[in-house]
């Protein structure tokens, strides 16, 4: 014989399946236009349009293919942890490539010369985008970078930037001012594949020479068995090649980076 559930227990069932799931994010994505002079950028912006409070802001900077699609993935997941999140667009005109010879004709224009200013500049610009926006706690800014964007996030670092930390995901070390390191505010991580063969052993040295003399308070994580781009998963599965996905790797520098950002941010 069937016997009919009391009305109370079916709102009691429903209250509790109710509670058990989770809200969902609302993440709203814009592209932003904006200027320096009378060049003109387009960053992406991501953020949980269900929070309505400031929170902290992240900076993103693409790799050598220019504010595509990965990046744009990279800020979404970020903006889905309760940050609000730009991408910078470092070229501008919103230029991305697939062409490996274009990247690195785009790429060089900022890293070739005595002085990095004008890739300084581009940054900043961004920065100022994101710090300006009215949900931004601009106590609260870091910025990551992954590649080319690696090396971008340090030099807004040596910059003087305003930023309480950046993480450069597989970037580039070197830099024509190493003595601009004393301008550093903020925290440094570098988060870095053991066996890249686009760092050499004495660019990672360098680095590591410059953070100590400049007394910044830094770290950085090396991931066995990672080269190049390791965070990518377009970069391939061929490590030979110097530029591979390592999904270890990838996991845990997603992982080390949160990290650094509860401390940032307590």
């Amino acid at each position: 014989m069937s016997r009919s559930i009391p009305y109370f227990m079916v709102c009691l069932i429903v209250l509790i399946s109710v509670a058990a799931v989770p809200s969902l994010a609302a993440i709203k994505k814009e592209v932003v236009q904006y200027s320096l002079g009378d060049e003109r950028f387009e960053g992406y912006l991501a953020y949980d349009d269900a929070i309505k409070a400031k929170r902290p802001a992240i900076l993103v900077v693409h790799e050598w293919w220019g504010l595509n699609d990965y990046v744009k993935r990279r800020t979404e997941q970020l903006a889905g942890l309760g940050y609000i999140a730009f991408a910078a667009d470092i070229y501008g005109n919103g230029i991305v490539t697939k062409d490996q010879a274009v990247a690195a004709k785009l790429a060089s224009v900022f890293w070739s010369g005595k002085d990095r200013n004008l890739l300084r500049s581009h940054v900043n610009a961004g920065l100022q985008i994101l710090a300006n926006h009215p949900l931004t706690d601009r106590k609260k800014i870091a910025a990551i970078g992954y590649c080319f964007g690696g090396m971008t996030v340090l030099e807004l670092a040596r910059s003087g930037a305003d930023v309480a930390g950046v993480v450069s995901f597989h970037g580039a070390l070197a830099t024509p001012n190493p003595e601009d390191a004393r301008n550093i505010k903020g925290k440094v991580l570098v988060l870095h594949g053991a066996d890249d063969p686009h760092v050499p052993i004495a660019q990672v040295t360098a680095f590591q020479d410059e953070m100590r003399r400049a007394k910044v308070d830094w770290q950085m994580i090396f991931y066995g068995g990672a080269v190049h781009s390791f965070t990518n998963p377009d970069a391939g599965s061929d490590p030979s090649r110097g530029v591979a996905y390592n999904e270890k790797a990838d996991r845990r520098s997603w992982e080390h980076m949160m990290l650094f950002f509860a401390e940032l941010f307590k």
